[in-house]
């Protein structure tokens, strides 16, 4: 969210002394993240010890579970959240809930250039929650792949409102103007798509706690070098390839050479890699994206400083060497094979 939200400081401020016994505390808007419903502050109570807080609609109690249970089997990469005073994880604060973690300084995968050591590291870490065992009780908590056609249903409908309304603002325009001159291209991503999602259910595909959203923007690298991943907010069971699809993926620029890709698989370790569920998340993570950004932008006249940008992060998936291409690529080399 890059615009602050309209909540006043004091009543933050009253809810955290309430919830957590933080005194005198100073907020900072942090204007980062690209979901609208969550809000980031830094928070400097007295004594001088900075937090994070997360304020977050929509919020799912396993996205604090699941860090927990990783940082309890030795996952380091791991920020968990601190406790309210009546032992809790999280606190209710209107339609929001509150999460307060550690202030991490540092940058994330989309401000700094990664390491060497980093990207092993990440691969490492990454292996770790992909092969921790997780209890059953845990385990039925957590969504399962199922290769949906929502995102694809979705798309469909968005490219037949655009091409039977007129809208009055500029942003939305400019968007579904676009959309029509893609309309081609974004008809054949939906249709392959839809081919290996009918092929991958009948694949005995083993099924891993998976991340869901490892960009570089939830690549947390302190000050001290440390790496975290942050933003568990969409854990899912899903074949490996659900993450290992953003390793040179095109959602960010921290993979853009094949060596950097085989640093992590240092880390990683060895793997085979099945290329059609790897094809399959590529043009699925494009059209997922296509979808959020195409219903905030043509559905609603929220966003504020954030519609730009996020039209043009909508744009940019049809660029040469970007997310397409490099879904279709990965696609060639799986019908070559």
């Amino acid at each position: 969210m890059l615009e602050k939200p309209d909540i006043k400081d004091d009543l933050i401020i009253s809810r955290l002394k309430d919830e957590y016994d933080l005194q005198g505390a100073e907020l900072t808007f942090l204007p980062i993240g690209a979901d609208l419903g969550t809000a980031v502050y830094r928070v400097v109570p007295d004594g001088g010890t900075a937090y994070f807080l997360k304020l977050r609609k929509d919020f799912e109690e396993i996205s604090v579970t699941i860090p927990l249970f990783l940082k309890s089997k030795g996952v380091q990469e791991i920020i968990v959240p601190f406790e309210t005073k009546s032992n809790q994880r999280w606190a209710d604060f209107d339609e929001y809930k509150m999460i307060l973690y550690p202030f991490i300084e540092g940058k994330n995968g989309f401000d700094m250039e990664m390491t060497n050591q980093h990207r092993q590291t990440l691969g490492a870490a990454l292996k770790k929650i992909h092969t921790v065992q997780i209890p059953p009780e845990l385990r039925q908590l957590i969504p399962q792949e199922n290769f949906s056609p929502q995102g694809r249903k979705s798309v469909k409908s968005l490219q037949t409102f655009v091409e039977n309304k007129s809208f009055d603002d500029s942003t939305s325009a400019k968007l579904a103007e676009y959309m029509i001159s893609k309309r081609d291209e974004i008809s054949r991503l939906v249709e392959r798509a839809e081919q290996l999602a009918v092929e991958l259910q009948f694949e005995p595909l083993e099924l891993v706690l998976c991340h869901s959203d490892i960009h570089g923007g939830n690549i947390l690298i302190s000050n001290k070098s440390e790496l975290y991943i942050v933003d568990w907010d969409n854990p899912i069971l899903a074949p490996k390839e659900r993450d290992l699809m953003f390793i040179g993926g095109g959602i960010d620029e921290i993979w853009k050479s094949e060596w950097k890709e085989g640093l992590f698989y240092e880390g990683y370790g060895e793997t085979e890699i099945n290329l059609s569920a790897l094809a399959y998340y590529r043009y699925e993570r494009v059209i997922q994206d296509l979808v959020v950004i195409g219903e905030q932008l043509l559905l609603s006249h929220e966003g504020g400083a954030d519609r730009e940008r996020s039209y043009g992060w909508f744009t940019s998936n049809f660029k040469s060497g970007q997310t397409i291409e490099i879904a279709d690529r990965t696609d060639n080399l799986y019908r070559t094979r």
